[in-house]
């Protein structure tokens, strides 16, 4: 055998080896490329919306079968990843037993936690009628985290209140419609209306 003629074998198994190492390395990248973009598609796919709801109104019945809140909107998107919704133009009125209803006005909503968050944003807007157990409130904010099942609602953007006849303005608020305790946790400013004058005595 001459020294050409191996030397000529040599190079052509070091030709098919690299060959081979080749097509496996570009298998081994499809294979990759395939797999990412399965899990990416996987993602997406679980991620995406699974169905929607226009014009709608549900209500939540409380553990005694009464009815508990109202929910409503022009368009309900649910989110089947973590069982949530986003909703649009929401409507929510809090029914309680000893309380007049408490209505939430937004521009955008999203419920999660099981149905137990509801997260208000845009041009918030919360009303109550004064009762017995309450004064009369509205409060005007940008966003609002209400906990329909507690009974309590916290934010922690400006607050605009009118409460009775006084008006509250402040950063972050925790307040509980049961208790009807309010709490603003920074640069509180309120504003008492002025008292009624006393008639002037006859002379």
């Amino acid at each position: 055998m001459s020294k050409s003629g191996g030397a000529h074998r040599w190079r052509m198994a070091w030709t098919v080896l690299g060959a081979i190492v080749f097509a496996l390395g570009s298998f081994w990248l499809l294979e990759l490329a395939n797999k990412s973009a399965e899990e990416i598609n996987a993602s997406k796919q679980v991620n995406d919306p699974d169905y929607f709801v226009t014009n709608f109104s549900v209500v939540r019945m409380d553990l005694q079968g009464k009815p508990s809140y109202i929910v409503s909107g022009t368009k309900l998107t649910h989110y089947p990843a973590d069982d949530s919704s986003d909703i649009d133009h929401p409507f929510v009125r809090k029914i309680s037993p000893d309380l007049p209803p408490l209505n939430m006005n937004a521009e955008l909503a999203h419920i999660d936690q099981g149905n137990t968050r509801l997260q208000l944003y845009r041009n918030v807007v919360i009303d109550r009628v004064a009762s017995p157990k309450a004064q009369n409130m509205t409060l005007k904010t940008e966003a609002l985290t209400v906990f329909p099942d507690e009974e309590r609602m916290e934010t922690a953007v400006p607050v605009d209140m009118l409460l009775g006849t006084s008006h509250v303005t402040g950063v972050g608020m925790k307040a509980n419609n049961a208790t009807g305790v309010v709490d603003v946790q920074q640069n509180l400013r309120i504003v008492y209306p002025p008292a009624p004058r006393k008639p002037a005595a006859a002379k």
